[in-house]
């Protein structure tokens, strides 16, 4: 009797059965992980926790949302009007203060409730840590002071006077300086940070607010509150520069990392001013769209994803080219940005309609969204959110 023709034999017929299995099985491997990317927001080592915690003006609380099960798990009294919300570099802490309260509050991430209460003088807005995480800084508005806690004891241990209603304190990269904005009298206190000692008060434009500095802390970036300018000053010889001037009021200052350029979204010019700090002149300008507010570099500097309130988007440029990209569409009012220390989640607090959305910045289809940015969940947290701060532990 003639051999049938190997190709139909059972052994053939088996050899093609195991290899169509372990396709299918690489392949649902793939749709598994494709389906938990598109639910999760990172990977986790085994015993690792990630989270956001969103602070809520209006109803004095505190939001903790497991950014793995993408859901909000405590509410947290703090006090009123939280705001200034931070992570602690070092420690599992998140530390905010309480502007009507005149106090900073820590909540101990581990042990899942506020640890501390610090007085710190009346209207505080913000915290600043120095480099090591040994010290906190916080400006007194109502005080005109500015107060450093050791962060291991939460005391107060050096307080310091400043110029009329002290918006923020900010440390110098290196380390070396604090410097502080006073609202009222339009000037920069510059600390020594080892002494708490005033080394130079400097006069910069109208209602200074926000503070940028470059990496190796020679020059400091100053925005007006109520002014189309940005104040440069001289680090190193403690002197004004030069009061920029930039066509619109500025937004949040974004440094490069190296350094190479400052990045302000500007809502009075429905765009994105780029400064370089090498010639201290503005050098490009781009159209994003309605009122650009807040702004956060991706982790690769690649894109700068720019909030737009009043068109309830997220608008992305890829700053290398100036090249603006679909923008992502999510709810009311999107204002803070910050993205998920693993890089590949993207976080806005929106004011209008008290949610955190949670974007996916990598593997988006057209069809699922902008290229750069996939709007993957509404998370509900308190009323009227104004901050936001990322934790891994």
């Amino acid at each position: 009797m003639p051999l049938k023709p190997e190709s139909e034999t059972p052994n053939r017929r088996f050899r093609w059965n195991i290899r169509l299995v372990l396709v299918l099985l690489a392949l649902l491997a793939l749709a598994v992980r494709e389906i938990a990317l598109e639910h999760r927001s990172s990977f986790l080592r085994p015993g690792r926790h990630l989270y956001a915690y969103v602070a809520n003006s209006a109803d004095g609380t505190l939001t903790a949302i497991n950014l793995v099960k993408l859901a909000a798990t405590a509410t947290i009294s703090v006090g009123p009007t939280p705001s200034g919300i931070r992570a602690h570099p070092k420690r599992s802490e998140i530390w905010g203060v309480s502007t009507s309260g005149g106090y900073v509050w820590v909540y101990d991430t581990k042990a899942a409730r506020v640890v501390a209460r610090i007085p710190v003088g009346a209207n505080p807005y913000a915290v600043d840590f120095s480099r090591d995480g040994a010290r906190a800084y916080v400006a007194a508005s109502g005080s005109d002071s500015v107060a450093e806690i050791d962060c291991a004891s939460h005391q107060v241990i050096a307080r310091a006077r400043t110029g009329k209603q002290p918006w923020i304190a900010r440390v110098t990269p290196d380390g070396e300086l604090i410097i502080v904005t006073n609202r009222v009298d339009s000037t920069v206190s510059l600390l020594n940070a080892s002494t708490f000692a005033t080394i130079a008060t400097i006069h910069v434009a109208s209602e200074p607010e926000q503070v940028a500095v470059l990496p190796d802390s020679s020059k400091a970036y100053i925005s007006s509150g109520n002014s189309a300018r940005i104040s440069i000053i001289d680090l190193r010889k403690s002197m004004l520069t030069v009061n920029l001037e930039l066509g619109g009021t500025p937004g949040t200052l974004v440094m490069k990392s190296d350094g190479g350029e400052l990045y302000v979204p500007s809502p009075d010019t429905h765009g994105l001013i780029v400064i370089d700090t090498w010639t201290n002149d503005v050098t490009d300008y781009v159209t994003l769209g309605s009122s650009p507010d807040d702004a956060v570099l991706s982790p690769d500097g690649q894109i700068l994803y720019v909030s737009d309130p009043g068109a309830s988007q997220i608008v992305p440029v890829q700053i290398g080219l100036r090249q603006v990209l679909q923008p992502i569409a999510i709810g009311p009012q999107p204002r803070v940005l910050e993205f998920a220390s693993l890089g590949d989640t993207l976080l806005a607090v929106e004011s209008g309609s008290d949610q955190l959305a949670v974007i996916r910045t990598q593997g988006c289809s057209q069809a699922s969204g902008s290229p750069a940015g996939c709007l993957i969940n509404l998370i509900p947290v308190g009323d009227d959110p104004r901050g936001l701060a990322v934790k891994e532990f």
